[in-house]
């Protein structure tokens, strides 16, 4: 029998998020399992942009880096338009589709 003391981290999304086609499906796939949790949707957000320079989001979505984290914190409440910015910012476009 083995003592091997095993531990296991969180899965981190940020980790795994290296493209803006890792990026889209991940959206998407939050999207279409918690569509209507937004609380959801700021998680994956923030996931992204902590894949990515969260400073060089900030500057070209025109948000301030403490701001940023604010929105897509745990507390934060996203605007649309944070949202958009953000979205712009990690080179996506959001669109809508009839259901």
């Amino acid at each position: 029998m083995s003592t091997l003391d095993e531990t296991f981290m969180p899965l981190d999304p940020a980790n795994y998020l290296n493209t803006a086609e890792d990026i889209a499906a991940y959206l998407e796939a939050t999207l279409e399992e918690d569509g209507d949790d937004s609380a959801a949707i700021k998680r994956a957000l923030g996931y992204i942009a902590r894949s990515r320079n969260f400073s060089e989001i900030a500057r070209q979505s025109g948000i301030s880096r403490e701001g940023l984290y604010k929105s897509l914190g745990e507390d934060g409440n996203p605007s649309l338009s944070t949202i958009i910015k953000v979205a712009h910012a990690l080179g996506l476009k959001i669109r809508f589709e009839a259901a």
